[in-house]
């Protein structure tokens, strides 16, 4: 369990840096100001699932047939959160543009297809 838990945060720290260093590239290349920090939005989605990624490992470990509704209702709680810390930053404005509506998909599609790719890993182990 700590090991697959210790592989996992490894993975998403490995994939935050890499994707945000990408990310940033792009913007600054091209002279996009964005109207919230990138950085935070990562950093965020970074947590987020490794903390889904901790609770479904837990649930697993007690309730083996639970774990798959455990993670469903992480991740809705996780885009609640989202909405809730980024709400004044993100959500204040009218119009996002395009690049800052990009830049906000990017990193939760991104976290989000990590979190599942090893919570089915996980699921199928059990």
């Amino acid at each position: 369990m700590i090991k697959r838990i210790l592989v996992f945060l490894a993975a998403s720290i490995l994939l935050f840096v890499a994707s945000y260093s990408v990310h940033k590239y792009m913007i600054n290349l091209k002279d996009i100001n964005m109207s919230f920090s990138l950085f935070s939005v990562y950093l965020f989605h970074v947590i987020s699932a490794v903390i889904v990624y901790v609770i479904v490992e837990a649930v697993a470990l007690k309730l083996p047939n639970q774990a798959g509704y455990a993670y469903l209702t992480s991740v809705f709680l996780k885009l609640g959160f989202f909405v809730l810390l980024f709400q004044a930053s993100v959500f204040a404005n009218e119009a996002l543009t395009k690049p800052e509506r990009i830049s906000l998909v990017i990193p939760l599609f991104l976290f989000l297809i990590t979190e599942a790719v090893a919570v089915s890993k996980l699921l199928n182990s059990k």
